[in-house]
């Protein structure tokens, strides 16, 4: 780790953080200085008591997450305090951290907006949603606002691909979108009211947006045609 910020000459830092500009990396790890919260010190030790000692480098990821969500992303601070608590090269956790989209190395907005273009939410219009956002937001990929009230991404398979296309905003997904229907979405987060998640066009779930069309009679109770088998002893109906 120690190699690690000595190769960092500086790192960008926003406004939210007041820096006014530049930081020093070394400096900034104890500007930033990280503990977990009393309340997260309790999520990281029940976390590891499904852990036995040896393997607590298994709540890598959980721990990172919850670093995260105090913090609102990862800083060098973090993912060292992280290590430390499960015993683990500093190093390989900065390297995990890396890895998944799901962390954020530098400050992110208060609303993550991640929208799918992968093949099916492309096919149902995934790219103009992203560039809707885009025009609206006044960013590209990884951008954050000045404001740091949204950054927006471009991600690839929510695994909601019969409600295409999707984004998600933070831990919520808002599916079956248009254009205006994301024009709502964004107009309520500006003013700091979070829409409720789900399908947009009025449908439930990933039903048909007509109805059922399977499954419509109420499922035969328990048991059904059960004495229909064969008997064991006469191989006979009963």
């Amino acid at each position: 780790m120690q190699r690690l910020l000595r190769g960092c000459r500086s790192m960008h830092m926003s406004s939210v953080l007041r820096t006014g500009g530049q930081m020093d990396a070394c400096a900034m790890r104890d500007t930033l200085k990280f503990e977990f919260s009393a309340d997260n010190q309790r999520r990281v030790k029940a976390l590891l008591a499904w852990y036995p000692e040896p393997e607590w480098k298994g709540a890598l990821l959980p721990l990172l997450d919850i670093a995260q969500r105090q913090q609102g992303w990862l800083s060098i601070s973090a993912v060292q305090a992280v290590a430390e608590i499960i015993k683990v090269d500093p190093m390989k956790a900065f390297e995990a951290a890396q890895f998944y989209t799901m962390f954020f190395m530098k400050p992110r907005g208060k609303y993550v907006v991640s929208v799918c273009t992968s093949t099916p939410c492309k096919l149902r219009g995934g790219d103009e949603i992203f560039e809707a956002c885009k025009k609206a937001l006044n960013l590209v990929h990884g951008q954050t606002t000045p404001d740091m009230q949204f950054t927006l991404k471009e991600d690839y398979c929510m695994g909601a691909c019969v409600n295409a296309p999707v984004l998600a905003v933070n831990d919520d997904m808002y599916e079956d979108l248009d254009e205006k229907s994301l024009a709502d979405i964004l107009a309520k987060l500006r003013s700091d009211k979070l829409p409720p998640a789900g399908p947009q066009n009025g449908r439930c779930a990933s039903e048909p947006k007509g109805g059922p069309t399977t499954l419509k009679s109420p499922p035969p109770p328990p048991g059904f045609m059960m004495q229909d088998l064969p008997d064991p002893k006469t191989k006979k109906c009963q």
